[in-house]
């Protein structure tokens, strides 16, 4: 038995190309007594089948990332809780501080653009800075300890950051984790951060996160 079992919970949507490389590199983790929870968010690609086999639980739920990812929190059974994005891998070795109440890892981004190991760094830079975490660094949270994400279509990992920090400034491991550059560089890298920054900026400012959505959906098509 695992000293401290892990619950790793990916959302899911239309992920057949990627998810089975995805939780076959969750294998090795499983092996070790920790359990990864797959939630579905309404595919129409066949993601069920190719997933379903490959991890613990498979799951339902209403589309939206924070939606599911509540959902997997539900039903883990793990004393922390691991939140991967589909298209993200998480290094082979890794500690999470027993002591640590929530956090996230070190992120690099995987693709050809020489932009988007800067992009990486100043991610990374700006959490510590600022102790606010995004999805692609694979937040963690001790599941005693987690109250949710807020349910909102756009920016929950930022919401959630912020209440987290109220409570403890979060452990920001340099264990990396590897995300796919697909969406940076079929959008453009400097067009992705420059979008980014501006719904930040928006979110802060107190627009409503239905509204960043719309913004988000007009300009990634």
């Amino acid at each position: 038995m695992v000293a401290q079992r892990l619950s790793v919970v990916v959302p899911a949507l239309n992920e057949a190309i990627g998810i089975r490389a995805a939780l076959e590199a969750l294998a090795p983790l499983r092996a070790r007594g920790h359990e990864v929870i797959v939630v579905d968010g309404g595919s129409t690609d066949g993601t069920e089948r190719i997933a379903a086999p490959r991890c613990d639980l498979f799951l339902h739920a209403p589309r939206g990332r924070a939606v599911q990812m509540n959902a997997g929190a539900r039903a883990a059974r793990g004393d922390v809780l691991v939140f991967l994005h589909a298209d993200t891998r998480l290094p082979d070795r890794f500690e999470i501080p027993p002591a640590a109440l929530w956090g996230r890892f070190d992120v690099r981004i995987e693709g050809r653009h020489a932009l988007l190991k800067v992009v990486a760094c100043a991610m990374n830079l700006r959490s510590r800075l600022t102790g606010i975490a995004t999805g692609d660094q694979a937040i963690f949270v001790r599941r005693e300890a987690f109250t949710g994400f807020p349910e909102i279509p756009l920016m929950e990992d930022v919401a959630f950051s912020k209440e987290m920090k109220r409570r403890a400034r979060p452990a920001c491991l340099r264990d990396t984790v590897l995300t796919s550059g697909r969406r940076w560089e079929s959008r453009g890298v400097l067009r992705t951060v420059l979008l980014m920054w501006r719904l930040r900026l928006l979110f802060f400012l107190g627009a409503h996160p239905e509204r960043l959505a719309r913004i988000y959906d007009h300009r990634v098509r």
